[in-house]
């Protein structure tokens, strides 16, 4: 008889055991991460990170799947499936996010952000909160971190660029985004307009001769094979927000939205450090690669002027305005270049 019981208080304590661990299980989530660039680039750190913090500080319950070089549609497709709730989270370039959201195109005005330091003051600051506020009404997305990844400089097949009116008869290559369009036509040229998964097939295929991009871009995505010429611009610091479905973000208990929010904070300041390591190697690694890399003339004067007095008027009203632009530069130090 006490065979019996023992026997039955064993079946119960591993029934209960394998409910136990089926409602673990059942609790535990993967999400899907889109990235428009390839691993190895500041978008992919950004994302990886990320997941291992999240995995870690959920104690396994929500795990991250990343699908890079676009597996899951163009940057500004996957902005507007997070927005309907159809994918979990993305990492794409601002300039993406700004068709949903105008006013984050503040930080894509040409030659708003000189540095580093004035891109991480931006993002992490009240600017940059006012902006994920924005973006989450405007677009339905929220900016949980940031990919730094550097100036966006020039490349292109034919000639070195290092004054305005070298550009005349290239072929560039821009996003679809009407403040990069502006940017260029101040610089005297139309450029086309086009996705970024067909940038390198069109690159290969001369259909464009350049492209503009951080210099960890260009690594990862190989442009060395198809682009001979690098110019040193800075008119846009490339800054990369990972999104989060806000739906998503507001079905999570208020524990799970302080991981995310700690989560992107943390994964950000892993993504500076990472490209403060990693750019000044990458430049040499490109010259050995058979890049030539030129610095614009004269301090980038004329690139400057033509862009910051043609451009910035342009976009106040789509931006919040003349006093935000003016907000914006005292935060940085910096008073109207005009």
């Amino acid at each position: 008889m006490k065979r019996r019981i023992s026997s039955i208080g064993m079946v119960c304590v591993v029934t209960v055991v394998l409910i136990f661990t089926l409602s673990l299980t059942a609790q535990a989530v993967e999400w899907k991460m889109a990235l428009g660039d390839a691993s190895g680039g500041t978008q992919w750190e950004v994302g990886t990170q990320f997941a291992k913090l999240l995995e870690k500080h959920s104690n396994g319950k929500i795990t991250v799947a990343l699908f890079p070089n676009g597996q899951l549609g163009s940057e500004q497709e996957t902005v507007q499936n997070c927005r309907l709730g159809t994918l979990d989270l993305a990492v794409v370039a601002i300039n993406n996010v700004t068709p949903f959201s105008p006013k984050v195109g503040l930080l894509t005005l040409p030659y708003m952000i000189l540095s580093l330091e004035d891109a991480v003051k931006l993002t992490q600051g009240p600017i940059g909160q006012q902006l994920t506020e924005d973006t989450i009404k405007a677009a339905g997305v929220r900016i949980l971190g940031w990919a730094y990844s550097g100036f966006r400089v020039l490349t292109n097949s034919k000639r070195p660029v290092r004054r305005v009116k070298d550009l005349k008869g290239l072929v560039i290559r821009v996003p679809k985004n009407a403040i990069m369009i502006a940017t260029y036509k101040a610089w005297g040229i139309n450029p086309t307009p086009m996705a970024w998964d067909e940038t390198f097939t069109a690159l290969q295929q001369k259909v464009v001769d350049g492209q503009d991009n951080p210099y960890i871009t260009n690594y990862v995505m190989k442009f060395y094979e198809v682009q001979k010429y690098v110019t040193n611009i800075r008119y846009l610091f490339s800054l990369e927000p990972l999104i989060i479905s806000e739906g998503l973000f507001q079905r999570q208990s208020p524990e799970t939205q302080k991981i995310l929010l700690a989560a992107g904070k943390e994964a950000s300041e892993h993504c500076r450090q990472f490209i403060i390591a990693k750019e000044d190697g990458i430049k040499k690694e490109l010259v050995k690669l058979g890049m030539q890399i030129d610095d614009p003339a004269d301090n980038e004067k004329e690139f400057i002027e033509r862009a910051t007095k043609k451009v910035w008027p342009k976009f106040y009203k789509s931006i919040g305005g003349k006093d935000k632009v003016a907000e914006t530069l005292k935060m940085l130090g910096r008073e109207f270049p005009f």
